[in-house]
């Protein structure tokens, strides 16, 4: 149900035609934020993806000082975390013509936010490449069919792997690996940018290097990581069981912890 927690261009939504497009075609890209009492960690790099990735999928700029706007004017009396998903997408796009379209509009939602860091889950390696991976589309088939066939086999969630054999990314997050040093290590693949995996980036030493399968197996630790679930240890990859009390993961915890939220 949209109700009043939907907004389209900072009006209430009404009309669920409004929306049919997005429904009909998946045509458009979003990112989802974690608001804690009205601040978000990683604000800025949020709002540097709408704008990448407006650009990328629509060709013309987005009014950031609006959407920031429009995304704060959907909070005012919501206590608590929230998970605010801002949608960019065009009311108007024709599918013969998609070209033709150029005049996004902005729909945010508003659900309230699970705890950070649930518990470990067990990952399936799953051959898939999302379709421009760089950019956070609305396109979510190939992955969630790869999250499927993984669910199918009794893991919880598919870590994807690419054309060249390298594991690359979950099907909704960025995964990080603890080698044997006790180093960080970050797959070297085309990815999402995950701003939760950018704000850790820069908070602990790490190395970006090719994964696959056959040396995932070998690292001591595995985790994912998003705006919904912070660091989130993986208790297996494949067969592989990975220890999920390892201290590395404490300290990443801690330090996305203690990242200070910006003023929405």
């Amino acid at each position: 149900m949209l109700g009043p927690m939907a907004t389209l261009n900072g009006i209430p939504l009404a009309a669920p035609d409004d929306v049919l497009p997005l429904a009909l075609t998946s045509y458009g890209h979003f990112t989802s934020m974690r608001v804690d009492d009205g601040r978000v960690r990683g604000l800025r790099l949020h709002l540097e993806r709408l704008a990448r990735d407006c650009r990328a999928v629509f060709g013309t700029d987005l009014d950031i000082g609006c959407v920031r706007a429009w995304a704060r004017e959907a909070l005012p009396g919501r206590k608590g975390v929230h998970t605010v998903r801002i949608t960019v997408y065009d009311p108007l796009l024709d599918l013969g013509r998609p070209a033709a379209s150029g005049r996004p509009s902005v729909l945010v939602t508003v659900r309230p936010a699970g705890t950070l860091s649930p518990p470990p889950l067990r990952a399936m390696s799953v051959p898939h490449e999302r379709d421009q991976p760089e950019v956070k589309h609305c396109g979510l088939f190939g992955a969630l069919r790869a999250r499927r066939a993984a669910q199918l086999e009794g893991f919880d969630d598919a870590l994807l792997v690419d054309r060249d054999g390298h594991l690359s990314e979950g099907v909704t997050w960025n995964v990080g690996f603890v080698d044997s040093d006790g180093a960080v290590v970050w797959p070297r693949a085309r990815v999402l940018p995950g701003v939760t995996m950018a704000l850790l980036r820069e908070r602990a030493e790490h190395r970006v290097l090719p994964v696959t399968p056959a040396r995932a197996g070998a690292m001591r630790a595995a985790f994912a990581t998003n705006v919904s679930i912070g660091v989130r240890a993986l208790s297996a990859v494949d067969s592989t069981p990975m220890d999920v009390a390892h201290p590395v993961l404490d300290r990443l915890r801690a330090a996305y912890a203690a990242i200070p939220g910006e003023e929405l």
